[in-house]
């Protein structure tokens, strides 16, 4: 999906909402546990449920590669149910040497049909550059999380820049504004006006809204730019909004709330 196109659907559906299909087995209501696929017939049940209110999905691929075999063919049927509509997201954190990210970025972008994957930027730019070179796709470069060990790394001094700023300058000329996106934790609010000004135009995917406490009238009021700008995620206090039968349902109300307090930011 090109940005025009993630652009368009924003406005289309006055929406900037990512649904996090971070399915978890043992939290999934236990009527399905008895389904051939009680993965995908949960997700399909979201998807389904909140197709209208969201512009992309994520998919955090480590919930699918705990279940071996039976979890990435849940994970394809999914990302193969959502379509060609929605953003559709790998969250699997990959980079490595450049050939290993060769076989990542096929994995993903040939084998599997996601829009984009989320990339650590450790390991520098030949680790990056693989999943920039995809007519269409996107990277999305871990900017700043909103986990505690962010304090680790992230927010230490280095000539007298946080480590993160050093990242976001330099990784923003490795690709451009249609192929690099940053990951940008919601907690990290009062961040957003700096990070702003380092990369003014780029897409930035950010979790942590709702059940990570973020704001989502925060993150709106200082990351939102004239074309949105901004796909923030909602995971949890979406898919696991019931526990009972009718957890689609309630899903679709978490979602709508969402959706509802966006058309009042979107400009």
């Amino acid at each position: 999906m090109t940005r025009q196109q993630l652009v368009e659907q924003i406005f289309k559906k006055r929406s900037y909402l990512c649904v996090g299909l971070d399915t978890d087995i043992t939290k999934i209501p236990k009527h399905l546990l008895s389904q051939p696929d009680p993965v995908f017939t949960f997700n399909k049940a979201i998807i389904d449920a909140t197709k209208d209110l969201c512009v992309a999905y994520k998919i955090n691929t480590a919930f699918y590669e705990a279940l071996g075999v039976k979890g990435w063919e849940a994970m394809e049927k999914t990302v193969r149910y959502i379509g060609d509509e929605h953003f559709k997201i790998a969250d699997a954190k990959r980079g490595d040497i450049g050939n290993t990210s060769d076989q990542y970025a096929k994995a993903f972008f040939e084998f599997l049909p996601f829009d984009a994957i989320t990339v650590a930027p450790y390991m520098g730019e030949d680790s990056v550059k693989p999943f920039l070179e995809y007519e269409g796709k996107w990277g999305i470069v871990l900017g700043l999380t909103s986990n505690k060990g962010a304090n680790d790394f992230e927010l230490k001094k280095m000539d007298n820049e946080f480590l993160y700023e050093k990242v976001l300058k330099t990784v923003s000329s490795w690709g451009s504004l249609d192929n690099l996106m940053f990951v940008v934790g919601a907690t990290q609010a009062d961040a957003f006006i700096n990070i702003r000004k380092l990369t003014p135009d780029h897409f930035y995917l950010v979790p942590g809204v709702g059940a990570q406490g973020g704001s989502l009238k925060e993150i709106s009021e200082k990351a939102m730019t004239e074309d949105c700008g901004i796909l923030v995620n909602g995971s949890r206090a979406i898919i696991y909004a019931s526990e009972e039968e009718d957890f689609a349902d309630e899903a679709r109300a978490i979602a709508q709330q969402y959706q509802h307090e966006m058309n009042q930011y979107l400009r």
